[in-house]
């Protein structure tokens, strides 16, 4: 069982990242790009029986930082 959790900086936090992609791109020719937020995927290979309850215990603890970061979880 596989399942993919995307992490994203929530709305309203700062993103330098995206900020640094987002004018990189500008000097690149590409001009119509008024925004990016970059994130993160995670993707784990879990045993059979894992629960979402599992998974979200691993995210809330681990795998994002809940206080400026959002994530959902995609069963593959």
């Amino acid at each position: 069982m596989k399942a993919r959790v995307h992490v994203m900086l929530k709305n309203g936090v700062l993103d330098p990242q995206g900020e640094a992609v987002r004018h990189a791109l500008g000097a690149l020719g590409f001009d119509g790009v008024n925004g990016v937020r970059q994130g993160k995927v995670i993707e784990l290979d879990l045993a059979d029986g894992t629960s979402e309850a599992d998974i979200t215990s691993m995210c809330e603890k681990l795998l994002a930082n809940t206080v400026i970061e959002s994530y959902s979880v995609e069963m593959v």
